[in-house]
């Protein structure tokens, strides 16, 4: 089955301990992306940085925050082209160093424009890296951790973002520049810790068997599977993918942009719709703007921070739940049910304003912490996980380049947009984003097929693409022959109550992987 041999291992970590030590430190690159988020919203409120920047007014401070997403936008559609060139480590090493370069600018800034052009190369850092871990998480992860393992790099994404604004809030203490000087430093910090990481851990072995380095990919299939290279899952693991991408070779159609929409122009929008869906429906008027909201709301100056780092906390823990639940519930019920809550909150949070009494700081506060832990259990993770999942190896860092791409082009419009509106429309802006919510609950309920479980070579038969694979699924095979006769005797189809099959529809929660007798 196997004629390749691996090489001899030199990791003194191998299986599962691997594989989590790769997921921590990959996370890194978004715990740098939540920090950047969050680090500029304590900063634009303190009186020394406004000082500095001869108090901005809402169009220069929305502009600083959001040109970020500019450079992250240009260089998260050129990352699928990137990280098939150089792969998933190179990629990785190289936005850790320009996300670096970009804090140092930021840091030493001497007006409004040279910042401009620091938070634009950080941009460009922070779109390499946005781009290829989750390409990287998902090519490392077995299908039953797969879900668990991308929910806690969006925890760390989190972090970085709680960790951004506890920062700002204790500088916030310090009566000189250094005050917003010194969070923004502390991207260089972390920064130069993931590029210098970036050169130990392994590549993906999903791009090194691509490229033709079966060897190197087959002994991290192995290292990842124990370390014992005698390991049948590890071997029809490797098999399973090697024979995927001949499948794909022997097809002849390239792998450009334009053939990947033209065959699965589908995934490629509902990849898009979900990272466009996760910031039409709010997060980052709160995440930008957190402190201004709650100033808005009549929490003033340090309190208002305060305010934002307790938020932050209960934003964290509320990305614990879905480590557990994505693997077991779904994709789908956690993105439905998150939409509504997130939903409701926000229209809350707009009545409280509107109505304007002495409990509406306090409710809204309420209504805020609510709505962001509604985030950070569904539409936070989920949308980083989706689209590398439903791309095809072949396609998957083009598919996965274009979906955050657009989120980028929406967090940009959003960023920017945010303090405008937040004068035009006040209260408006908060049921406005609640519509959304209700337009991504339609979305998901109708159109998101599940994929949860499914190994990331079957996904064809998910999207009805292909009802057998033309190779068989050795892995598959493997884990059928472990089922019980019932499942091999070929009854697939199990009843199941009017609950779970309202929050289903459309899934593939009777999928099977492909047995040896379906070939």
């Amino acid at each position: 089955m196997v004629d390749v041999a691996p090489l001899p291992s030199r990791r003194k970590l191998v299986g599962q301990p691997l594989l989590y030590a790769i997921s921590v430190f990959a996370s890194l690159g978004v715990f740098l992306f939540g920090y950047d988020q969050g680090v500029m919203s304590g900063i634009i409120t303190g009186p020394y940085f406004k000082q500095f920047f001869n108090n901005p007014g809402p169009i220069e401070v929305g502009t600083m925050v959001a040109v970020l997403e500019l450079g992250a936008l240009a260089t998260s559609i050129a990352a699928g082209r990137v990280g098939d060139i150089i792969g998933r480590k190179g990629t990785l090493f190289t936005g850790a160093i320009v996300f670096t370069i970009g804090g140092a600018i930021q840091t030493f800034t001497t007006g409004y424009y040279v910042m401009i052009v620091g938070r634009v190369v950080s941009g460009c850092g922070v779109g390499l890296l946005s781009t290829i871990v989750p390409i990287y998480q998902s090519e490392i992860s077995p299908p039953d951790h797969r879900g668990a393992l991308a929910c806690m790099e969006f925890t760390c994404n989190v972090f970085g973002y709680a960790t951004s604004v506890w920062v700002d809030y204790f500088s916030s203490f310090i009566e000189s520049d250094f005050s917003w000087r010194i969070p923004l430093f502390l991207q260089c910090v972390i920064g130069s810790i993931l590029a210098a990481g970036s050169l130990v851990i392994p590549e993906s072995p999903r791009w090194l068997i691509d490229t033709d380095r079966d060897v190197a990919g087959m002994s991290i299939i192995v290292d990842l599977h124990g370390g014992d290279p005698d390991n049948i899952i590890a071997q029809a693991e490797f098999q399973e993918i090697k024979d995927k991408v001949i499948y794909e070779r022997e097809l002849g159609e390239g792998r450009s942009y334009a053939v990947m929409w033209k065959k699965y122009k589908r995934r490629v929008l509902l990849a898009m719709s979900s990272q466009a869906f996760a910031q039409l429906n709010g997060i980052n008027v709160i995440g930008y703007y957190a402190p201004s909201v709650f100033e808005e709301a009549g929490w003033l100056g340090r309190d208002a921070v305060l305010m934002t780092g307790i938020n932050a906390i209960i934003y964290t823990l509320s990305t614990l739940p879905p480590w557990y639940l994505v693997d077991r519930w779904g994709r789908r019920v956690i993105l439905l049910s998150g939409a509504v809550i997130m939903g409701i909150a926000l229209g809350l949070t707009g009545w409280w304003m509107y109505v304007d009494i002495p409990a509406t700081p306090k409710a809204v506060v309420i209504c805020v912490i609510v709505y962001n832990a509604a985030f950070g259990y569904s539409w936070g993770p989920i949308p980083w996980l989706y689209p590398p999942e439903i791309m095809p190896l072949t396609f998957r860092s083009k598919g996965v380049s274009i979906s955050t791409a657009t989120n980028w082009a929406f967090n940009f419009i959003v960023g920017e947009t945010t303090p405008y509106l937040q004068e035009a429309i006040t209260w408006r802006l908060y049921p406005m984003h609640g519509f959304y919510c209700a337009c991504s609950f339609i979305l998901v309920y109708f159109l998101y097929p599940e994929t949860k479980g499914v190994p990331l070579e079957e996904m064809d038969a998910v999207f009805g693409e292909e009802e057998r694979l033309d190779y068989e699924s050795e892995r598959a095979s493997l884990m059928s022959n472990a089922r019980s006769p019932s499942v091999r005797s070929g009854s697939r189809v199990t009843e199941r109550g009017w609950v779970s099959r309202l929050l289903y529809r459309n899934d593939r929660s009777t999928y099977q992987p492909i047995g040896e007798g379906d070939e």
